[in-house]
């Protein structure tokens, strides 16, 4: 076979820094466009983003070539510096070290897309602990609760 062919859909969930809500919907857009981006810069395709005050979701039709940490690596660096720029929040903005990533079929994408416009509507019925455990359940994801994230005490 002369050429790679593929199919490769991540959901990636990144969360900020100790889970605090510093997110301002009125800055969200940039911030989304800003990392759409990167990806797109970086020659793969952002499918969704989207996410509440403490954490986004997005969704990437990624090419074999590329190297899912790298890439995040990249888009929460760049994005750190691109908030703290343009002066978006007094605090301290920056993500937290590790973050979910999720693979989907395509047969799967219009369910996980939905999914990721509505988080602002998904959120008022659970938080983002039990919804990022659910996810690790569902993907069967070993995993100890202390060291998922620093998480803020409930």
């Amino acid at each position: 076979m002369s050429s790679t062919y593929s199919q490769i859909y991540i959901q990636v969930v990144m969360a900020v820094k100790g889970r605090n809500s510093l997110i301002s919907q009125s800055w969200e857009e940039e911030l989304y466009k800003y990392i759409t981006g990167i990806i797109t810069n970086k020659n793969q395709k952002l499918i969704a983003i989207n996410g509440v005050s403490d954490h986004i979701h997005i969704l990437i039709g990624m090419k074999p070539s590329c190297c899912l940490s790298d890439l995040i690596r990249e888009v929460k660096k760049s994005s750190n510096a691109f908030v703290k720029e343009k002066k978006f929040t007094k605090f301290k903005f920056k993500w937290q070290d590790g973050y979910g990533a999720f693979s989907y079929s395509h047969s799967a994408l219009d369910n996980v897309i939905a999914y990721i416009q509505n988080q602002k509507e998904h959120h008022q019925k659970k938080t983002f602990k039990q919804e990022y455990i659910e996810f690790l359940r569902k993907f069967q994801v070993e995993f100890d609760e202390k060291y998922l994230f620093d998480w803020i005490e409930d």
